[in-house]
């Protein structure tokens, strides 16, 4: 008989079926201590196998390869996850608002950027203009803070006088207006400026308070346009009028006319007469606003002062300008009626 049967279901040849000691072919053997066929058997429930061990057969029986062939690529292709999947969906929704903040905040830090630039070149543009600004005028930014203040307050001074003499005008011109007191009013005002034109123009004499200013010379003599310099700065300073005396006492009266020309030996020549040195120029005004005007750095004193000369002031409540100026007579112009 052959060692193969026949499959009666399937038709294909089976081997034969281990011999059972004590029974025929596919019965149970009998013997107490015999194994359990479905122990044997591969569709049997296995014990599972811990990771890293090796599945261990039965006693006696060998492991073997039953043909069975797994295919790694396509079972990890089986576990990738597939979009629209449970798993996907999740993380995809927890990654979105991540990415949101990020971009927020850099577009908040460009602002913040570009308005500390703009704040940083506004600054640069002011410093420049304050920078230029106090360095056009270098005499008044080397003078002292006292000296500075005082200026201020002759200028004050000044304006206040100006503001007087407006209010003066303008009452005279209502006076001027008005009934019965018409006549002797224009007569008053007549006289008053008639009285400050002369003083102005060197035809009258003059008293008041003032200064005194006297230059020696030093190694060089004085030069005509350092006494010019003094005028200029006295008249800008408020003098109402001037005189200038030599050490032969020759007096001289300044007016918006008078010139000044170096002589022979160190003298000066105003107004065509010859003066000699010392110097003095009499000036009647707030003596403390012209002193100052004559102090300033880098001005009248300072210059007479670099050449071995020097400037001696002095105080006058009462100061006398008594020389005259010949009156001047205009041959052209003529009062616009």
């Amino acid at each position: 008989m052959s060692d193969e049967q026949t499959d009666t279901g399937t038709g294909w040849p089976q081997p034969a079926g281990p011999a059972r000691p004590g029974g025929p072919a596919g019965e149970p053997d009998p013997r107490p201590d015999a194994p359990d066929p479905d122990e044997l058997s591969p569709l049997a429930p296995q014990e599972p196998v811990e990771p890293g061990e090796d599945p261990v057969g039965p006693p006696g029986v060998e492991p073997g390869d039953d043909g069975a062939t797994v295919d790694l690529s396509a079972a990890s292709r089986s576990v990738e996850p597939v979009a629209g999947s449970v798993g996907l969906t999740e993380p995809a929704e927890e990654l979105e608002p991540a990415v949101a903040p990020v971009a927020a905040g850099r577009s908040r830090w460009s602002a913040a950027g570009a308005m500390i630039v703009a704040l940083l070149v506004l600054l640069g543009f002011t410093l420049v203009v304050q920078l230029k600004t106090t360095s056009t005028d270098p005499t008044l930014g080397a003078t002292r803070q006292e000296d500075l203040v005082r200026i201020l307050s002759d200028l004050d001074a000044r304006e206040n006088r100006l503001q007087q003499d407006i209010r003066a005008l303008e009452d005279s011109q209502r006076q001027l207006r008005s009934g019965e007191q018409g006549r002797q009013a224009a007569l008053d005002e007549a006289t008053r400026r008639a009285d400050e034109l002369g003083i102005l123009a060197g035809t009258l004499p003059a008293v008041g308070p003032g200064l005194t200013v006297q230059f020696d010379a030093g190694v060089k003599p004085i030069a005509a346009n350092r006494v010019l310099d003094a005028v200029q700065e006295l008249r800008g300073a408020g003098a109402e009028a001037m005189q200038i005396s030599g050490g032969d006492r020759a007096t001289v009266r300044i007016i918006s006319s008078t010139y000044f020309l170096d002589g022979d030996n160190g003298s000066l020549v105003v107004e065509g007469r010859r003066l000699t040195g010392p110097y003095t120029i009499t000036v009647i005004g707030d003596p403390a606003t012209m002193r100052t005007a004559l102090n300033i750095p880098g001005g009248v004193v300072a210059s007479v002062r670099g050449v071995g000369g020097n400037v001696t002031f002095g105080e006058r409540e009462v100061a006398e300008v008594s020389a005259l100026h010949a009156p001047i007579k205009l041959e052209h112009a003529r009062p616009v009626s």
